[in-house]
C-alpha cells in the first residue's frame, strides 16, 4: 500500500504546509508517500527526504477563465498519468478539493480516497458545486479542518472528522528558546495571502489611523507582484511589506499581536495557521467573528474577535491590548497555554488512526471498465 498525496499548486500557503506535515508523519511511521503537484515551482512541498515526487502540469492565470481551463486540462493530465500506475490498494489523499482528478482517479481504481478540506469559499457558486459534487461521488472519507467548517459544507452522506492542524514540533522548539518576554512596543503583524478579502487593504487603513504602532504584512507573493497590487495606494511609512518568506520566525519573534483580517463576504477562514503560530510565541490575535478561526480565539482571553469591515471597532481593540500591560501579560499568558492543544503528537495520531482504519466499501469489487478497458 502506497499513500498518493495529490495538491495543485506547490506555494508556502496553510494547505500545502499542512500536507508537508502530513508527509513527514507518514514517512516517519514507515509509510511509502509520493507527492503528486504542478511542476515548476518551490514551496512547502518541495524537496521533503523520504519522499517520492510525480509532477503534472499546471499553470496559474490571472485571467479566471483560463485558470478555469488550466485546471480542467490539468486534473485530465493529471488522472491519464496515473491511470496505470495506482493500484487498489493505494490511498488517495487528496488536500483541498481543487485536485479533483485525484479522487476520479481513486474513484475509477477502487481506491480509498481521503478529502482533507481547508476551504469554503470559492466562486462562483456553479464551481464550488461541481467541486463538492465529486466530493460526496468519490469520497470514502473526508478530513475537515474545523467544527466550522463540518457544520458548514454539511457533508453528512459521507463519513467524516475534525482533524485541527498543528504547530510542527520543529517550529515549536525554535518558538520556545527565542520566545523571550517582550516589551511592549507596539508591533503588529499580519501574515496571508496577497488578496483583497484578506483584509489587505483594512490593514493598510489600520496603519494609517494608528501612526504611533508599527505595521508588518507578510504575503506570499514576489516583490513585484506587491507592487503591481499597491500601485495606487498611499502606504504609510509606518507599514512595512514583504514577499514571501519560508523562515517567519523572526517575524512572530518581533511582533507583540497577530492580526488576520479576512472579510467574511469573501473568504471566510476555516482554521488560521498563522494565528496558531503567532500564539507559540505569545502573541495575542485578533481575528474575524465567523468561520473556524473563531475556534481559536477566546473572546477577552488570547485575543479579540472583529468584524474586519468595522474599523473603529479594530483600533480600539488594538489599542486596548497595546496600552493596557496587565491585560496584555494576561492574554500572552492564555496565548501559550492555547497552544497546547495544537501539538504535533495530537496531530500526528489522529492523522495514524486514520490510515489505520479499515477502507469504506465504496465500490464494487470487480473492476471498473473505463474507455472500454477493465482498469
Amino acid at each position: 500500500m502506497k499513500i498518493y498525496a495529490f495538491h495543485l499548486l506547490n506555494d508556502y500557503s496553510g494547505s500545502p504546509k499542512v500536507l508537508k506535515q502530513l508527509v513527514n508523519i507518514w514517512i516517519k511511521n514507515n509509510k511509502q508517500v509520493t507527492i503528486v503537484t504542478s511542476g515548476g515551482r518551490k514551496g512547502f512541498l518541495s524537496d521533503i527526504k523520504g519522499a517520492n515526487y510525480s509532477f503534472f502540469w499546471y499553470k496559474l492565470a490571472p485571467n479566471p477563465l483560463i485558470r478555469l481551463f488550466n485546471l480542467m486540462l490539468s486534473q485530465l493530465l493529471l488522472l491519464l498519468k496515473l491511470l496505470f500506475v495506482v493500484k487498489k490498494e493505494d490511498i488517495i489523499y487528496v488536500n483541498t478539493v481543487l485536485p479533483f482528478g485525484a479522487a476520479v482517479l481513486g474513484k475509477i481504481k477502487g481506491c480509498r480516497v481521503i478529502y482533507h478540506i481547508h476551504e469554503t469559499s470559492m466562486k462562483p457558486a456553479i464551481f464550488k458545486r461541481f467541486l463538492f459534487a465529486i466530493v460526496k461521488w468519490t469520497a470514502s472519507e473526508l478530513v475537515f479542518v474545523s467544527h466550522y467548517l463540518k457544520k458548514d459544507l454539511q457533508l453528512d452522506t459521507v463519513k467524516s472528522r475534525v482533524i485541527y492542524n498543528a504547530i510542527e514540533d520543529d517550529f515549536l522548539e525554535i518558538a520556545n528558546r527565542r520566545n523571550q518576554p517582550k516589551e511592549l512596543n507596539k508591533n503588529v503583524l499580519m501574515i496571508c495571502s496577497l488578496k483583497e478579502y484578506k483584509g489587505v487593504f483594512e490593514f493598510v487603513r489600520l496603519a494609517q489611523h494608528l501612526s504611533d504602532c508599527n505595521f508588518r504584512l507578510v504575503v506570499n507573493a514576489a516583490q513585484q507582484e506587491i507592487d503591481n497590487f499597491f500601485l495606487n495606494t498611499v502606504l504609510p511609512r509606518n507599514l512595512e511589506i514583504y514577499p514571501t518568506h519560508a523562515d517567519t520566525h523572526p517575524f512572530y519573534r518581533w511582533a507583540n499581536v497577530i492580526l488576520n483580517l479576512s472579510k467574511p463576504q469573501g473568504w471566510i477562514e476555516t482554521f488560521g495557521l498563522t494565528i496558531i503560530e503567532g500564539m507559540a510565541y505569545g502573541l495575542p490575535a485578533i481575528v474575524p467573528t465567523v468561520g473556524g478561526i473563531t475556534e481559536l480565539v477566546s473572546e477577552g482571553e488570547n485575543g479579540f474577535k472583529v468584524n474586519s469591515n468595522d474599523l473603529n471597532d479594530l483600533c480600539a481593540k488594538l489599542k486596548r491590548l497595546l496600552e493596557d500591560q496587565s491585560l496584555y501579560s494576561k492574554m500572552r499568558t492564555q496565548a501559550l497555554i492555547q497552544i497546547t492543544k495544537f501539538n504535533e503528537q495530537n496531530f500526528s495520531e489522529a492523522s495514524m488512526s486514520l490510515l489505520a482504519e479499515e477502507k469504506v466499501k465504496v465500490l464494487k469489487s470487480e473492476k471498473i471498465p473505463v474507455f472500454g478497458i477493465k482498469i
